[in-house]
């Protein structure tokens, strides 16, 4: 497990280095209250500790302290693999949007997370990092229509991210 913590610290300092020079696009507002609950990760390009994830789902609910308790599940290597679980905790950097969180999985080092893409019927989102290097397209359901699944990649695309590099993750709710 300190294996992986020491990952984590190493993925929030490389994150802070070589952000391209056009900033990445955020949603004007997040209605916080409407954001939290599960989301089901429908595609991504994944973290090294998420290659291979099955049945990934992210979970939020709202602190006391206005932090946001996050819970990140998913089975790996299968859909019968072994139970992987995180818990990073959210901070909210813009306050005014709601859109640019902290993220962070181990103190004190806090990830850039974006919220770049949500739906207005908050059925739909897309995380992202100013960076670019990894995205997160999630649901409300486990599977989106395919075309819409095919906006988001071009949405991502005209974002300036790299879309041959994004994944789709299994999901099978039986």
């Amino acid at each position: 497990m300190k294996r992986y913590l020491w990952i984590f610290v190493l993925f929030g300092l490389v994150g802070c280095q070589g952000v391209p020079k056009d900033p990445i696009h955020t949603v004007d507002s997040v209605n916080l209250q409407r954001f939290m609950g599960d989301w089901y990760v429908i595609a991504s390009i994944p973290t090294f500790l998420e290659k291979g994830a099955h049945n990934a789902v992210e979970s939020y609910a709202m602190n006391d302290d206005g932090t946001i308790a996050t819970t990140f599940k998913f089975r790996k290597g299968g859909f019968d693999g072994p139970l992987k679980v995180y818990n990073p905790k959210g901070f909210i950097r813009d306050t005014e949007s709601n859109a640019i969180w902290g993220m962070r999985f181990i103190w004190p080092f806090k990830a850039d997370y974006r919220i770049v893409y949500l739906s207005d019927d908050y059925a739909q989102t897309v995380i992202g990092r100013q960076k670019r290097d990894y995205v997160w397209i999630m649901a409300r359901s486990p599977s989106i229509p395919e075309s819409d699944y095919q906006n988001i990649l071009s949405f991502l695309q005209s974002q300036g991210y790299d879309i041959t590099k994004i994944n789709k993750v299994p999901q099978r709710w039986d």
